[in-house]
């Protein structure tokens, strides 16, 4: 297609998507068509609907009759599991077809990826050049089969009308990181089917790790017998059942050519990344003389950046060359992905033999020698046709990478000035910026908010990203082939949290691979999610609801009455509440201002969607007397003022697994303007975790005991004002789970409130305290 015709379809693309879901901007009433990712051109005839109930035929007509066959029956299957609908699929000419598959070689859509969907007074058509685009217009027609508020087992009418799409970027990906934690291949599938149904077409499957070496290599068995296992600190002996049971697991040559031929079957390309140098702790582990002092290290039990580095000599690389050669066999990717990311080169510097080969080929510096390292790695992928893929890290540092490779850009900061150096040396770019499009980053500030690091990654940040830095020229931009978000393990102990962390992140990342930039719009895509929530939902997805579940925030009324104001992070949706503890419903009352309430009260409220869908699962905020004379550790800040990680604590014998907001290395909170009027005394509820917290160590804040087993202390306006609690830790710095500490409170006079300063005594490197709540009472 020209670039007149290109942007000409464009223009159109943006009106029609302005026919659809203009309407859902200017009013809570939810479109005919909720489809997502937006298609390139969606537009609805205004009258005239296809019936579609049980007994419905599908048939499939042209070229590729049995790979289409394959896709028309997948999606019978997923309507049958989803809706209760049952369809027939047919090759031969039916009579009355309700839809049909149409395979045309020389159809007029724009990509080879593309379709076109008509409906009007025959049926329903599905028109693609390649079953490619055939899949993916059965992904379109499932969601024109599952409309907003649809009922199981009931006829769906679709409006009249013709969509024509196609995707924005080739590359549309999400990396799983199975080094930190390992899934299960049957797990894999199923998030390869459900990265599937939101179009994105590439696994980036990171395999090897400094915490385990996770894909078989005959020619070198100690990779998986020693490097596939670490020992269980911490919470991963809840997954192996002892901390004298090592945490193991590696795919199979067998499992992963299963992966890959079942990703293939729906259009999802497994480029498997092999990182190095760095993040190798685990190979040196199982082979030495792979790394530069020459000793055997564990496989590493820390999170952070390791120094354990690859050594840069011909004996490597022809380790590395083996195993690249591996794992061309098992995955057909064009493309391999080396890493590069984050070598720690203290021990390169350290070694007189790392520095002499970095002066004999004359290089300046250990940056220098790292990229002479990954050319040689490239060379070697492109003589056997691959592209090799990876990081920015040396870039960022100011070192040319192999002109060959493309850049993963996760550097994300000063207006992405690292994806505009890569475009300008002339890289392909695949944006995957950290601030936005790191999906092990938490979402909200919930209490109830899953573990992961900071800073907060919402829904509406994911769906901003800016896929096209600012000051790129036009040709520049033709190198960005596409977006990536990054699922990285560390916190990720199972699947659930998988499903948590991706879901619905992941449509906003499907919005942004797929669609066309004029059809970005934040306030239709939030019109628009209800529908993919509930389908989610019916898949079984275990999805976050953090950008819609309530929030409270409670606050001194008059005569003694409490001010309660519900809100959620996204403004989307209608809050409804109850007072006497029971779920809400969307019958329950609306939430419209703040409410003045008299305790003892719970408060409970949900989210609502304009059909009734439920958003967001019941909150619970107690109103009483307590409310504001306790806080959640979450609800504090920092002392630091930077945002803490969210930590699982010990799943205890009863209820959920508490988690914490922790400034790692730094246990110490604040609570401004403290309500500390006639206040006698204090509790806190507080957990020892183990430190595996790697590189944070050199910034560990170590506090002088004034016992023997450490203690936490309060201080008025500041951490080195007046004492006015100490609570020994003395017979719980070994203990699990949570403990209660009670002290009295000597609470000098004066205002009735004041800034308090919370902290642990002694060195978190010993133990990271987390504190779970804190409970002034008179």
């Amino acid at each position: 297609m020209s670039r007149v015709a290109t942007a000409r379809l464009l223009r159109c693309a943006a009106v029609a998507w302005l026919v659809v879901c203009g309407a859902a901007m200017a009013s809570p009433v939810t479109p005919a068509w909720s489809l997502l990712p937006q298609p390139a051109m969606a537009k609805a005839a205004g009258s005239g609907v296809v019936q579609v109930a049980d007994g419905a035929i599908v048939r499939v007509h042209g070229p590729d009759q049995p790979e289409v066959q394959r896709i028309a029956e997948r999606l019978v299957q997923r309507l049958a599991d989803t809706h209760a609908l049952h369809l027939r699929t047919t090759t031969t000419d039916a009579a009355h077809p309700t839809i049909t598959f149409e395979m045309d070689a020389g159809a007029d859509i724009a990509d080879a990826s593309g379709y076109r969907i008509t409906v009007d007074d025959e049926g329903i058509r599905v028109t693609a050049r390649t079953p490619r685009g055939a899949f993916y217009g059965s992904v379109t027609l499932w969601q024109l089969l599952t409309p907003p508020g649809w009922a199981r087992g009931k006829p769906v009418d679709v409006a009249y009308g013709v969509i024509d799409d196609h995707p924005r970027f080739a590359w549309r990906a999400l990396l799983l990181d199975s080094g930190r934690h390992f899934q299960s291949v049957a797990d894999i599938k199923k998030l390869i089917d459900w990265m599937s149904l939101n179009k994105l077409n590439v696994l980036l499957w990171h395999l090897t790790e400094d915490q385990g070496w996770r894909l078989e290599i005959p020619k070198y068995p100690a990779l998986t017998t020693i490097g596939a296992c670490r020992k269980a600190v911490g919470l991963d002996a809840e997954l192996t059942g002892s901390t004298e049971q090592p945490y193991c697991g590696y795919y199979t040559e067998a499992q992963a050519r299963d992966v890959v031929r079942y990703a293939a079957e729906r259009y999802v390309d497994v480029v498997p990344e092999f990182d190095l140098p760095g993040h190798s702790q685990a190979a040196i582990a199982a082979y030495p003389s792979l790394g530069v002092t020459g000793a055997r290290p564990p496989v590493w039990t820390d999170w952070g950046v390791s120094p354990w580095l690859l050594k840069p000599d011909e004996k490597t690389l022809q380790f590395v060359d083996d195993v690249l050669d591996e794992m061309m066999q098992l995955f057909p990717s064009r493309y391999i992905s080396i890493g590069g990311d984050e070598a720690d080169k203290q021990q390169w510097n350290a070694s007189a033999e790392t520095r002499a080969r970095m002066q004999r080929l004359g290089l300046a510096n250990m940056d220098e020698l790292q990229a002479w390292f990954m050319q040689q790695v490239a060379e070697h992928l492109l003589k056997h046709g691959r592209i090799p893929v990876g990081w920015d890290d040396e870039l960022a540092a100011g070192v040319t990478l192999p002109q060959s490779q493309v850049v993963m850009s996760w550097h994300g900061d000063h207006n992405e000035r690292v994806a505009l150096a890569a475009l300008k040396q002339g890289h392909d770019v695949i944006m995957t910026p950290q601030e936005s499009l790191y999906f092990d980053h938490i979402q909200s500030d919930l209490p109830d908010e899953w573990a992961g690091p900071p800073p907060a990654v919402t829904l509406q940040q994911a769906y901003d990203t800016a896929v096209v830095p600012q000051g790129a020229s036009a040709d520049e931009a033709r190198h960005i082939i596409g977006v990536q978000a990054g699922l990285w393990a560390e916190q990720m102990r199972s699947f659930a949290h998988d499903q948590h962390a991706v879901f619905p992140r992941i449509a906003a990342l499907a919005e942004l691979g797929w669609s066309p930039a004029e059809a970005h719009d934040w306030n239709g895509f939030l019109q628009r999610m209800p529908a993919e929530l509930a389908r989610y939902r019916a898949l079984g997805i275990d999805y976050a609801d953090s950008a819609f579940a309530p929030s409270f925030q409670v606050s001194a009324a008059s005569r003694g009455t409490l001010r309660v104001e519900l809100f959620n992070q996204s403004h989307f949706g209608t809050i409804r509440y109850t007072t006497d503890g029971s779920d809400p419903t969307n019958q329950s009352t609306r939430y419209t201002q703040a409410l003045t309430l008299t305790g003892p009260v719970t408060l409970r409220a949900a989210t609502f969607a304009s059909d009734g869908f439920e958003l967001a699962a019941p909150r619970t905020q107690v109103v009483d007397e307590t409310a504001l004379q306790a806080r959640d550790g979450s609800a504090l800040e920092t002392c630091s003022h930077q945002p803490g990680s969210r930590l699982d604590g010990s799943k205890p014998a009863k209820g959920p697994r508490p988690t914490y907001s922790v400034d790692i290395g730094n246990a110490c909170w604040s609570w401004p303007q403290a309500p500390v009027g006639g206040v006698t005394h204090v509790s806190l509820l507080v957990e020892r975790i183990a430190w595996r917290f790697g590189d944070e160590a050199r910034d560990a804040v170590v506090r002088n005991k004034a016992g023997a087993a450490g203690e936490f202390e309060i201080h008025g306006d500041s951490c080195t004002g007046p004492l006015l609690a100490r609570l020994p830790l003395d017979g719980v710095t070994h203990a699990q789970g949570q403990h209660r500490l009670d002290a009295k409170v000597a609470m000098p006079p004066g205002s009735d409130v004041r800034d308090l300063c919370i902290f642990a005594t002694g060195d978190p490197r010993d133990g990271q305290w987390a504190l779970a709540r804190v409970t002034l009472s008179k």
